[in-house]
């Protein structure tokens, strides 16, 4: 076995701890700014390959009440995913959102055909996949046959095909320009709700009737139009917070009413 001494730059970073300093350094950053975790901080997401068409897509389900079906990966990343995506798109208005975490050892890995015939059971219109998906050409293919619209987030590597998606989000693809590779696949979900936050408002959803204005709005609620809300709906938490705060938050409300991840409902 062979020990590799990783070389850290002469110059620090400007941490004052000086273990932190040097750690930070050997991972290649270069200031403190580079640390600062606020939201104003993270990269614009318009680079992400075939975002827009994904939010447009998703504004129309939206929209239109049809029937979206998360389907992620058991592990950390897959897990948040999907939270984040039901708690999401429900605060936006969703109101048929479900979602499909199957045992890879029974239906195998990402959108596998296997998981596209389990998931028309379901009777979706459109099938979103997080942290999977860009290996999964047969299973898009499967769901392309059944007129399922497929839309892929994902963070993998892709291989020499893709699949023939709606739209395939994923900073990794070889002609993203977008500047991180190094983001999760929650990372990715977390830009593509963010656009679509973005064009529903472009839509002005929000404010369509008293009921949706009101649920959104920051100001009090009172009177009557309080009591015209059609549906409760739990604010979107990304102002102020973090991204990884808003998944995490998301990650904890799902999980509290799912003891286990499997097929949703």
């Amino acid at each position: 076995m062979q020990i590799l001494v990783r070389k850290v730059p002469p110059a620090g970073v400007g941490v004052e701890h000086p273990l932190l300093d040097r750690i930070y350094a050997a991972r290649g950053i270069s200031n403190v700014a580079e640390m600062d975790r606020k939201l104003s901080t993270l990269l614009s997401p318009e680079q992400l390959p075939d975002i827009g068409k994904a939010a447009m897509r998703l504004a129309d389900a939206v929209q239109k009440q049809e029937k979206i079906l998360i389907v992620g990966d058991f592990d950390a990343d897959g897990a948040t995913s999907v939270a984040l995506c039901m708690l999401a798109l429900k605060s936006f208005g969703a109101e048929h959102v479900d979602f499909l975490v199957p045992n890879r050892f029974d239906f195998g890995y990402g959108l596998s055909p296997e998981i596209v015939q389990l998931a028309q059971t379901k009777h979706p219109d459109l099938i979103m996949t997080v942290d999977n998906g860009v290996a999964s050409i047969a299973g898009v293919a499967e769901a392309n046959a059944a007129n399922i619209d497929v839309i892929i987030t994902d963070h993998h590597l892709p291989g020499e095909q893709l699949p023939d998606a709606l739209a395939l989000v994923n900073p990794n693809l070889n002609d993203s320009g977008f500047p991180s590779k190094s983001m999760a696949g929650v990372g990715v979900a977390y830009y593509v709700l963010s656009w679509l936050r973005q064009e529903l408002r472009a839509r002005d959803w929000f404010n369509a009737d008293p009921a949706r204005g009101t649920e959104f709005s920051p100001v009090p609620r009172f009177g009557g139009i309080r009591h015209s809300r059609r549906r409760r709906a739990p604010r979107p938490q990304q102002q102020g917070s973090s991204a990884q705060r808003f998944a995490a938050h998301a990650a904890r409300s799902h999980a509290s009413r799912h003891k286990s991840i499997g097929p949703g409902g």
